[in-house]
């Protein structure tokens, strides 16, 4: 640290306690992304509620209930919005204690520029290196725009987290920086990959059918990416690439057994590109100041144009349900909100658009409610108040336990035809009846010529 940046560095530095009280009623409040929380902060805003109201706090997918919301169960003090649901989002959501914000996130860097004011924006990082920078670290995805659009800008130093290297703006330097808070220091979550089930196996064994030499690989979380992951590696495929929003444990193993390259990659080549990590230590320690990997906002990563550089995308991602007309449910089950759009559109989009690529859709082919009764994933239509999260026209492939089909290009009929050959054998019948009585399915016992004269 020089002169320069020690003094400004001091001049700067505030307790979380003396920034809360900054806080005003009817402020609004960008809150971070991911695993990474301002906990000092946190803490300190809760401790400020019974003085406050009508504060508004935005975040990106948090991972643990904030302290705010905690001592505020009836929200009188923190109206929160989340940009995408985790599983704790979600039960906050069906307490009436979040709020879903709809987008595209590769939009959301624009989103905030064009329309967000904050009165604080909260960024955890690292501490502040010789140059007088503050590394973002884990998450890189919409804090940087946040920056621009904040009448206060606040770092929270955890010294917890890996240096990660850029890519672009994955750091903020101390001039633009209004307030520093040295934080608590907390151990960073620990998202434990899923176990894959043998649904996972037998989905991930038609989807390995897909990826070739070189293929640039785009993995969320889950079972199945773990198991695509783990059968990639055990595999003769080379040369893979890395462009995805989200970087998880499994990237780290192909890495490790020579299955990442980089080297076909048309743009970033020989690096891992992504927009935020999660998961578990063994991520966060490959990721400190390893020049393998390139930090990136997420309208740099995620947008279709960017995406479609590479050639032989494979973007893999999960739904709660698929119709007969190719139309995917990823976000809601009916009108209760699940998790959101995130990248998905995006990689699906974009996927295409690379030469050879592919969006995959990976998907159970039915799944047992609370009283343990079997449904159908592939259904007629989606139920209703279901969110389309990528429409019938975007859709390209959809891979199931019992096979995978290419629906660009397909007619209705086509299309009904090819997701009732992957579905359930048990729903099967019930589904062409269906596509019958949409007439998206030519059912051959129907007399249609006498339908067709009623009409005229």
């Amino acid at each position: 640290m020089n002169d320069l940046s020690e003094r400004k560095y001091n001049q700067k530095l505030r307790t979380a306690e003396q920034v809360a009280n900054m806080v005003k009623s009817g402020d609004r409040i960008f809150f971070g992304e991911f695993v990474l929380r301002p906990d000092g902060l946190d803490e300190a805003l809760a401790n400020c509620a019974d003085r406050l109201s009508n504060v508004i706090v935005e975040g990106v997918c948090i991972t643990r209930v904030p302290k705010f919301i905690e001592v505020d169960p009836h929200r009188e003090h923190f109206i929160y919005h989340d940009w995408h649901f985790s599983g704790v989002g979600r039960k906050l959501y069906q307490q009436g204690l979040c709020s879903y914000i709809p987008f595209t996130y590769h939009q959301g860097p624009r989103v905030v520029r064009k329309y967000n004011e904050y009165d604080f924006v909260f960024v955890t990082a690292r501490p502040m290196d010789s140059q007088g920078y503050f590394n973002f670290g884990l998450c890189n995805s919409l804090t940087s725009a946040a920056i621009t659009k904040g009448k206060k800008v606040v770092v929270e130093v955890n010294e917890s987290l890996p240096h990660c290297l850029g890519g672009n703006q994955e750091s903020v330097h101390i001039s633009r920086v209004d307030y520093i808070v040295e934080g608590v220091n907390r151990p960073l979550i620990q998202v434990t990959p899923a176990v894959p089930s043998e649904t996972d196996v037998r989905i991930a064994r038609h989807v390995l059918n897909e990826i070739e030499d070189g293929a640039c690989l785009q993995l969320g979380i889950g079972g199945l990416p773990n198991v695509i992951g783990s059968m990639l590696a055990d595999s003769g495929i080379k040369d893979l690439g890395i462009h995805t929003e989200m970087l998880v444990d499994s990237m780290v193993d192909l890495y490790n057994e020579g299955k990442v390259t980089g080297n076909r990659k048309t743009i970033d080549r020989f690096k891992m590109v992504y927009t935020f990590a999660m998961g578990t230590d063994k991520l966060y320690d490959f990721l400190h100041n390893n020049p393998a990997c390139a930090s990136y906002p997420v309208n740099y990563t995620n947008d279709p144009r960017i995406i479609a550089v590479n050639s032989k995308v494979v973007a893999i991602n999960n739904a709660i349900e698929v119709d007969l007309f190719g139309q995917v449910c990823s976000e809601s089950a009916g009108t209760t909100q699940i998790s959101g759009t995130g990248g998905q559109f995006d990689f699906i989009f974009g996927a295409f658009n690379s030469r050879g690529g592919k969006g995959i859709i990976g998907i159970s082919s039915t799944f047992k409610d609370k009283a343990g009764k079997l449904h159908s994933r592939i259904v007629p239509t989606l139920r209703p108040g279901s969110i389309v999260t990528v429409p019938r026209s975007i859709v390209q492939y959809v891979a199931t336990e019992f096979g995978i089909v290419q629906l660009k290009g397909k007619s209705t009929w086509e299309r009904a035809e090819a997701l009732i050959g992957i579905a359930h054998p048990m729903f099967k019948d019930e589904l062409v009846r269906q596509a019958g009585e949409m007439k998206i399915w030519l059912d051959r016992n129907r007399d249609y010529e006498v339908e067709i004269a009623a009409v005229r």
